[in-house]
């Protein structure tokens, strides 16, 4: 799952925990930005049981972490980028 509109405050376990209500989850990354290591204000979460994800999808959109409200979606693979030179 994508997580976007992240607190930039917010941390792994709070996300986990929101997660965890619908089901198993396998692993979190918080992303951060590369040259100054600050969060970026969204996530992945992977969960093994697709029925479990679809329904943390369900249930957490528009829910609140950290005074932000999140937006959640089935992630996508990433396009591939196009040279910038």
């Amino acid at each position: 799952m994508f997580v976007g509109n992240r607190a930039h405050t917010s941390i792994e376990a709070e996300l986990r925990h929101l997660c965890e209500a619908d089901g198993t989850v396998d692993a979190i990354r918080m992303m951060t930005d590369r040259e100054t290591g600050r969060p970026r204000g969204f996530g992945c979460v992977a969960m093994p049981d697709a029925t479990a994800a679809h329904a943390a999808i369900a249930g957490l959109q528009g829910a609140r972490l950290g005074g932000r409200t999140l937006s959640i979606h089935e992630a996508r693979q990433r396009e591939a980028r196009r040279a910038r030179w």
